[in-house]
């Protein structure tokens, strides 16, 4: 039996809210510029707006359409963190999507920055000069988000 929240689960968007909350581990700090944090901490206390990150071929919704990661920042915390499944309305700053393989690599471990380089996860809507503006912050979140355990029970669509 698994302990593991299922991935895209209300349990599993619990779970990322707490994570993102609690910031990165002081191994991810190990290794980067403290000029680099500084940013980071800048750009999470003036942080307002809001990240849809679509899962676009979630196993179970995929023909309904992509299930969403809503994440609502607000005086430098994650004020909301929900899913959104398919057919609910996408209000959000920032929406993103991300095939369901490149979910499961992420969780795996494939880099966060590679993951925003290599074009896995794209900017779909809203302003890239403001969204560019903090990209370090939104890839330090990413990775973190792809740290939180999930249940990937379904078999991969690929």
């Amino acid at each position: 039996m698994t302990t593991e929240p299922g991935f895209f689960s209300p349990q599993w968007a619990v779970a990322v809210r707490d994570a993102l909350a609690a910031g990165p581990s002081e191994q991810a700090r190990t290794g980067k510029l403290s000029m680099y944090w500084d940013f980071f901490d800048h750009a999470r206390a003036s942080c307002a707006s809001s990240w849809a990150l679509g899962c676009r071929d979630l196993p179970a919704t995929s023909a309904a359409g992509p299930a969403y990661l809503h994440v609502q920042w607000a005086d430098g915390a994650v004020s909301d963190c929900h899913i959104a499944r398919p057919g609910e309305p996408q209000q959000a700053t920032y929406l993103l999507g991300m095939d369901y393989a490149d979910w499961q690599a992420l969780n795996g471990g494939y880099d966060a920055q590679r993951t925003v380089m290599y074009r896995k996860i794209l900017l779909e809507e809203g302003n890239v000069l403001e969204f560019f503006k903090t990209i370090y912050f939104f890839i330090e979140c990413l990775a973190i988000i792809g740290q939180v355990p999930a249940d990937f029970a379904a078999p991969s669509p690929r």
